[in-house]
């Protein structure tokens, strides 16, 4: 597909979605449904093992575009419409079949911080920052998610009054793999997801399930079910031969059967 305000490439199992709205990646209707469309698409191509997602320019999103708001209000169940998209916006890249690593350029703000949120692996540049600052104008939104990441306290001061943490800070807390210099942000995300691109893809796809899925179920029922998973990869020729290439001391050839 061509999309307007996303780039996408895809090279050697890594897709890279790069968000393209100058100047600030400011999130619109547009740009929602077509993230909805890419990672729905990149779940399903079988060249695809590993995405990396990240933004154009010096920001990594802005949030929100407020000039969409001051008239939805206005139209009966326009909101309703809008609040659904954003919201199939984040389920897409939450749901999205393969591991995704947010590779954060810069300012990662309100809804550019739940893109960043709804990824499985974040890396920063040492200029990059997130903060939901809807407070700042009239909204409110958020809350449910830093409450994930951060302890109460620091999650309600950034969610009661739009403080920013930095990548420093981030990492320094365990929430990023790295914070790094801007020009080495992509070569890193890159390294990290040709690694994971070097697995079998369906042991990386069952591992994928399992990270999202577990995270939903009691202790018990989570081990169970990945229990569960490794009884039915146990029967798949990619296990046989990852087990064959430990045993003779080389690299495994994965057919993804």
């Amino acid at each position: 597909m061509t999309y307007k305000q996303l780039l996408l490439t895809v090279e050697d199992r890594i897709a890279t979605v790069t968000l393209n709205r100058p100047p600030v990646n400011a999130q619109n209707a547009e740009l929602r449904a077509e993230l909805t469309e890419v990672f729905d698409e990149l779940s399903d191509r079988d060249d695809v093992m590993v995405v990396i997602l990240t933004g154009a320019g010096k920001v990594f999103s802005a949030g929100a575009d407020i000039r969409e708001r001051p008239n939805l209000a206005a139209t009966t169940g326009a909101y309703s419409r809008h609040n659904r998209l954003v919201r199939e916006a984040f389920n897409a890249v939450v749901e999205c079949t393969k591991p995704i690593i947010c590779a954060i350029n810069g300012p990662a703000m309100g809804a550019g911080f739940g893109l960043v949120i709804a990824s499985d692996i974040w890396v920063a540049s040492e200029n990059a920052y997130v903060s939901m600052p809807e407070i700042n104008v009239g909204l409110a939104g958020g809350m449910t998610y830093l409450q994930k990441f951060f302890s109460q306290s620091r999650a309600r001061r950034m969610f009661y009054t739009g403080m920013k943490v930095d990548a420093k800070e981030m990492y320094r807390l365990g929430l990023v793999e790295a914070c790094l210099p801007a020009e080495e942000l992509m070569p890193y995300a890159l390294e990290m997801a040709r690694e994971m691109a070097s697995k079998s893809p369906t042991a990386l796809r069952l591992a994928k399930e399992a990270a999202r899925m577990t995270a939903l179920m009691p202790s018990r029922d989570a081990y169970r079910y990945e229990q569960n998973n490794t009884v039915a990869l146990s029967k798949t020729e990619d296990t046989k031969e990852a087990q064959r290439a430990f045993l003779e001391k080389r690299a495994p050839v994965y057919t993804g059967r």
